[in-house]
């Protein structure tokens, strides 16, 4: 059924919505916290610090002695909920003595200020009140709230499409199938991938008054039967306002519980796999022992807030919350379990608690690595990758909400050799012996694996090696035999400084006659001419 239109003053605008709205509308969020379980006692304002957080909070500058609320955004507009009087016709609503709610859209800017407010659509809006609203990924879905004249404080959940011919028409409205009698329905935000649909109710089962939900959004445009998201979101007090980062990552609501400045304050909390992560505060540079309520990003660090705090100019006002962002990165050396020896080339990855890849790096040459991609109050696992050590896997809680840079040191362990036939050879086999190129003198990490050569014998006592070693195709053919003599007689020379029988051992050179890769007639990475410089470890009989 198709709804008839009365006006339509700012749903479509005639500008192509530039490169300034993908990017304000960007949301890279950054934000976690500790596994803490929270009371739902309110504190000190001092008593929560800035929490990782630090926001200059400021008036957006469209506020009159009226209601205006947040309500996210809708292409280049963020919409907006206020009681402003239209004309002398507006009827009060008894339960707030403001008059019954519209919506209304006010332009971004390139800078996120915000232009006068226009009525949105003549079509959602009626002579009833309506309430929170958000658009699928596509914004050709609205699904949005309504209550009556009659129960004003019992909202319903409709939805609507817009048509085709982009003039503004919203069609097919439907009340939803989660609509129960007696209940209400409020602040809806529907996923970026547009799957879920979260809100706010306060239907028979909510811990507290009014509880966060999630349905999911079926295939035919129905929705699943509402989840409570649990203890770890909801309390006995109520909670509202939900809304999710661009990535889907993390939740923002807004709460009278948990560790409470007053009223209701915002938090924010992980998604995780199939639960939430313990909410945090967002600190008191933008939380107050007043109403902190409807958070929604508009870029990576800048959105907008209400708040009914004092010096405002109604019972609710719009500001724009721009967070200066916390930097903090994590540092360390990969070093060896027992020598404590530095170990260059080992794979470092960073992951999330999601185990999701942050980022990855070799350490240098004095086993050093670095990330900047640390977020306050995350946990992180690094996770270490190097040949003839075991895979490691390392637990840290960013646990601080200022600039800061992490130590972690990680302390890798050595896997044991094998005596395994390799070519028809008995060999004792373990990781490569590293040599710089052109140089004979044994890399300190690579005692770590000579010393594993030791280990063999000692247990091992009438067993003799050949120390065969070989080089790389780069330089002429004499010199690296040459060199390759040099390499397997350093080997031979730190086992025998080792206690080791020089009777047992012998070395040889075969420079770059029997390359493991063909570096003459292809052009080699440095990875594969290192793979060529070896030392083998080859049992006599």
């Amino acid at each position: 059924m198709k709804i008839s239109l009365f006006a339509v003053v700012c749903l479509i605008s005639n500008v192509v919505f530039s490169q300034v709205s993908a990017n304000l509308l960007a949301d890279n969020s950054n934000t976690t916290k500790t596994d803490l379980l929270f009371t739902n006692a309110s504190i000190s304002k001092s008593t929560i610090d800035a929490n990782g957080y630090d926001f200059e909070v400021l008036d957006a500058g469209v506020n009159t002695k009226y209601s205006e609320i947040g309500s996210g955004f809708f292409r280049n507009k963020l919409i907006m909920v206020s009681s402003k009087k239209l004309g002398g016709l507006a009827k009060i609503d008894p339960n707030t003595n403001e008059a019954f709610k519209e919506l209304f859209c006010l332009d971004l800017s390139e800078h996120g200020t915000l232009s006068a407010p226009l009525l949105f659509s003549r079509i959602l809006n009626t002579n009833a009140s309506e309430d929170q609203l958000t658009f699928s990924p596509d914004q050709k879905t609205v699904y949005f709230t309504r209550s009556s004249k009659e129960k004003s404080l019992e909202f319903k959940l409709y939805k609507a499409e817009l048509e085709d011919d982009s003039h503004g028409n919203w069609i097919n409205k439907e009340l939803l199938n989660i609509n129960k009698n007696g209940i209400s329905i409020e602040t809806p935000f529907l996923s970026p991938k547009g799957d879920k649909l979260y809100f706010s109710s306060n239907m028979p089962g909510s811990i507290g008054g009014y509880d966060i939900y999630v349905s999911n959004v079926n295939a035919d445009g129905t929705l699943s039967d509402p989840k409570n998201l649990g203890h770890s979101i909801n309390t006995t007090s109520d909670e509202k306002y939900p809304s999710l980062s661009k990535d889907g990552k993390y939740l923002y609501f807004s709460s009278k519980g948990h560790q409470n400045i007053g009223g209701y304050d915002l938090f924010v909390s992980r998604i995780l796999t199939d639960s939430y992560k313990a909410p945090r505060n967002m600190g008191n540079t933008i939380n107050t022992s007043y109403d902190e309520i409807a958070y929604f990003l508009a870029a990576k660090n800048k959105g907008y807030v209400s708040s009914n705090k004092p010096n405002g100019k109604g019972s609710f006002d719009i500001y724009t919350a721009v967070n200066t962002e916390i930097i903090q990165s994590v540092e360390g050396e990969a070093i060896d379990l027992v020598t404590k020896i530095r170990l260059p080339n080992t794979l470092v990855i960073l992951k999330d608690k999601d185990n999701i890849e942050i980022a990855r790096e070799l350490t240098n040459a004095s086993g050093a690595y670095k990330f900047d991609n640390v977020v306050p109050f995350e946990t992180y696992t690094l996770e270490t990758y190097k040949d003839g050590f075991k895979d490691g896997s390392f637990e840290f809680l960013a646990d601080r909400g200022f600039n800061s840079t992490y130590k972690k040191h990680l302390e890798l362990n050595t896997t044991k050799p094998v005596i395994a036939k390799v070519n028809d050879e008995l060999r004792i086999v373990l990781e490569n012996i590293y040599f710089d190129f052109a140089k004979y003198s044994i890399k300190e990490e690579s005692t770590i694996s000579l010393d594993k050569i030791i280990k063999v014998l000692n247990e091992n006592p009438k067993i003799k090696l050949a120390i065969n070693a070989h080089t790389d195709s780069r330089g002429k053919d004499s010199y690296n035999l040459k060199l390759s003599n040099k390499r397997a007689a350093s080997a031979l020379s730190y086992l025998v400084k080792k206690g080791i029988s020089k009777s047992r051992l012998t070395s040889k050179g075969f420079g770059e006659t029997n390359l493991l890769i063909d570096c003459k007639t292809q052009s080699c990475s440095d990875e594969e001419h290192q793979s060529n410089r070896r030392i083998e470890f080859v049992i006599l009989k």
